[in-house]
């Protein structure tokens, strides 16, 4: 008989717990997902209950028959993947693949890979949980039909190879959404007025302007300032009140996965797949010097729960490195926001006296950095309190009254160890501390200085990688396990771009966040959204059935896909209205979208060719970019005489007369052949250019637009100004091949129409 198997979906996992249980079980990995739904159909069917098509990832055959090899005869088989929903899929899709007569599959939840960990884990099998399978099934059931019936439709109207998703695409519109509010913010002027002021004690200290006749005051310009500032010097300022109070300042909860990732971008400047990269590291188990060891418990939750016993283990450690007065007489333990994943505890190291600074020679420097900021944020969390002495002065000026602040720090407490990064009191305190004097009220002060200044107001703040995670989170947009995807997904689809550590709406972004909204306004609705994953999260606890779930869902959505096949404006057709005239006829300009992404060209196509690439100003304004050209010195055109031109072509620079288009002569910037025009206009939609003939660094003769790199169209075939009679593409291709002689084809993809010549 076969020893009792392990199933992990780790290769990592393997060699950590085979250290811990020796050679009483084999150990074997899935690696990841075994199973899930085609790649090239939809693979649910929706008329069958939405029954899933599951299949075997390519590449993975090799990977399940290792599986039924360690598994061998044995009774029993433990299915540890991930304690998660997407672990839960593993679990099931393992325990197909493994079944057999008499066999026993037992499901165990590693919450933490410590040797202490996986022996409980052992101790207290569990069985599959179906609702968990269930709430991961409909998921991914309802992902497919928003990806693969949405994604046809933009390849139709606007390009092929464009995406959408059920929540990528809201991520998009909240990015966009903010640009567009950033685009239409008009600033608005005010001042402030602080005056230097002089007690009886030193030192000097500054004083706000605050309110006028008991109500806040509001200076909306610099004849306004410059009034009060002049009543202001003939006052007398007198101390009207002193406040002094200690606040008491609570630790931050261990980290949640959104939490993790938000300190992680600030702190660390990781982002947030990077942060889950080395979390998975840390969490699936690091050698220490020839004993593997999981150093944080699981990296996908959203609970702050913490265990009793690793509260005593971190109270002895606070009494043992900083004393009596910073640790706590009994655990503090923080609520959690929602029960979903109560299962699981904080992000937490698995045990405190794996101080960071003693485990570092055998971390990388990334494990180290992330590794220290859970373990400090878990320690600080069951640390005293910070006392913060705070005192305000309120000064009066006839009807003004200013305010002085300042505060400083009585008692650190946890702020000893730990500060988060939207932390300020520690800034604040070196700021003012001792910059306040010992003051007393009905004192009178010495006006030394009155400092108006100009403001204006703020535009709405663009999304940092750490601030987007924390809207998604409060939003309820996706869960703990998918912030990270959905920030690389939308960078890699080519709807925004990180830049200086902001993200920015793509065009591209903004046509398809456009084109969404006005066709799926329920999909692409932030509260829809958020209110399906908290029905998620219903299916998992037992209290919604997936099928009602699923068949609510796709009874508003099939009315709007149909919809949207047919009415959903085509961007390659007719265009995106713009209100910019075209220069050349005074029609139209819009937004197409071609290979190169979108451009604007005229509405009156083919009868006007006009196009340009453009740009948007900071008001979201559109601006064409026209082309620049340099002359060539000393090169004239050999047909018309006129001066040539340089321009930058495929394969680098080349020489063109500046007669284009009545002259269509070029010539390579070396003086070699010139590129020849085929007579055959550019088929690219909205393009003015035409096919010329080239040759590539190698010499090898190719055909590409004469607008590059403006325009990339490019054959290898010699075009032939002739519409093909069967699928009316603008043009074909000539051929010659030893079997068929010369020939002329259809180039277009599915379309077989050849003539031989």
């Amino acid at each position: 008989m076969s020893k009792p198997l392990i199933v992990v979906e780790s290769p990592t996992k393997v060699k950590t717990i085979k250290k811990y249980l020796g050679d009483k079980y084999n150990v074997a990995s899935t690696v990841g997902h075994i199973k899930d739904l085609p790649q090239k159909e939809l693979g649910i069917e929706v008329e069958n209950n939405f029954a899933p098509k599951y299949v075997t990832i390519s590449g993975k055959q090799k990977v399940i028959k290792a599986l039924r090899d360690a598994a061998g005869d044995t009774e029993d088989v433990y299915l540890a993947p991930d304690p998660d929903r997407e672990g839960e899929a593993i679990a099931w899709h393992a325990a197909d693949v493994l079944k057999k007569k008499g066999r026993n599959f037992h499901r165990i939840l590693f919450h933490e890979l410590t040797k202490n960990g996986v022996n409980q884990a052992l101790a207290k099998p569990e069985s599959l949980n179906e609702s968990r399978y269930k709430a991961q099934q409909t998921r991914r059931i309802l992902d497919r039909l928003v990806g693969y019936q949405i994604s046809p439709i933009l390849w139709k109207k606007v390009k092929y190879g464009l995406s959408a998703g059920r929540v990528q695409s809201v991520a998009v519109r909240m990015i966009c959404e903010r640009e567009r509010a950033i685009q239409a913010f008009e600033p608005e002027e005010y001042w402030s007025i602080t005056a230097q002021l002089q007690g009886e004690n030193p030192p000097a200290f500054e004083a706000r302007l605050a309110k006028y006749k008991g109500k806040k005051i509001s200076i909306p310009d610099e004849t306004t300032a410059m009034q009060i500032r002049d009543e202001l010097s003939a006052a007398d300022f007198i101390v009207e009140k002193v406040t002094r109070k200690t606040v008491r300042r609570r630790p931050y909860p261990p980290f949640t996965t959104s939490k993790l990732q938000q300190e992680a971008i600030r702190k660390l400047r990781f982002s947030a797949k990077k942060t889950m990269t080395v979390a998975q590291q840390l969490y699936e188990g690091v050698d220490l010097g020839g004993e593997t060891v999981g150093l944080i418990t699981y990296m996908r939750t959203d609970s702050t729960r913490i265990s009793a016993e690793a509260a005593r283990e971190a109270r002895e450690l606070i009494l043992d490195r900083h004393g009596k007065d910073y640790a706590l007489d009994k655990p503090r333990f923080f609520s959690n926001k929602n029960r979903a994943q109560d299962a699981h505890e904080a992000i937490r190291p698995t045990s405190v006296q794996n101080i960071p600074e003693k485990i570092q020679s055998y971390l990388s420097k990334d494990q180290f950095a992330l590794y220290q900021l859970i373990w400090q944020r878990f320690v600080a969390s069951q640390m005293a309190e910070a006392l913060i002495d705070q005192k305000n002065i309120t000064i009066s000026a006839g009807d003004y009254r200013l305010s002085a602040s300042g505060s400083t720090i009585k008692f650190p407490g946890f702020l000893a160890l730990y500060q988060s990064a939207d932390d300020t009191v520690e800034a604040e305190s070196k700021k003012q501390e001792g910059q306040l004097p010992e003051i007393l009220e009905e004192q009178q002060l010495k006006l030394l200085q009155l400092d108006p200044r100009q403001h204006f107001t703020s535009p709405p703040p663009r999304f940092s990688e750490a601030t987007l995670v924390k809207e998604l989170e409060e939003n309820g947009i996706g869960r703990p396990s998918t912030y990270a995807t959905i920030l690389s997904t939308i960078r890699d689809k080519g709807y925004v771009e990180l830049a200086r550590g902001y993200f920015h709406p793509t065009e591209l972004g903004f046509i398809i966040t456009d084109l969404l909204v006005e066709n799926f306004p329920d999909i692409l609705n932030v509260d829809f959204t958020a209110r399906l994953e908290n029905d998620l999260d219903k299916v998992e606890s037992d209290d919604q059935e997936s099928l009602e779930l699923l068949n609510r869902f796709y009874e508003l959505f099939e009315q709007r896909v149909l919809a949207a096949a047919e009415k959903m404006l085509s961007v390659k057709g007719l265009g995106l209205p713009t209100g910019y005239k075209c220069p050349e006829c005074g029609r139209e300009a819009r937004i197409k979208v071609g290979k190169n992404g979108p451009f604007l060209a005229c509405e009156g196509y083919p009868e006007c060719s006009w196009s340009r690439n453009y740009i948007r100003s900071e008001k979201g304004e559109i601006q064409p970019v026209e082309p620049t050209e340099e002359a060539a010195e000393g090169e004239i055109c050999e047909k018309c005489g006129r001066s040539m031109v340089v321009k930058q072509g495929r394969y680098g620079e080349f020489l063109a007369c500046s007669g284009y288009p009545e002259c269509k002569h070029t010539k390579s910037i070396n003086g070699g052949a010139p590129a020849q025009s085929t007579g055959v206009p550019c088929p690219q939609e909205g393009c003015s250019g035409e096919i010329m003939e080239r040759k590539s660094r190698r010499g090898k003769v190719f055909y590409g637009c004469s607008r590059y790199p403006n325009c990339t169209f490019a054959l290898w075939d010699k075009p032939v100004d002739r519409k093909c009679p069967e699928c009316e593409v603008s043009y074909l291709v000539e051929k010659e091949t030893k079997k068929e002689g010369r020939v002329v084809k259809c180039a277009q993809k599915g379309c077989g129409y050849k003539e031989s010549q």
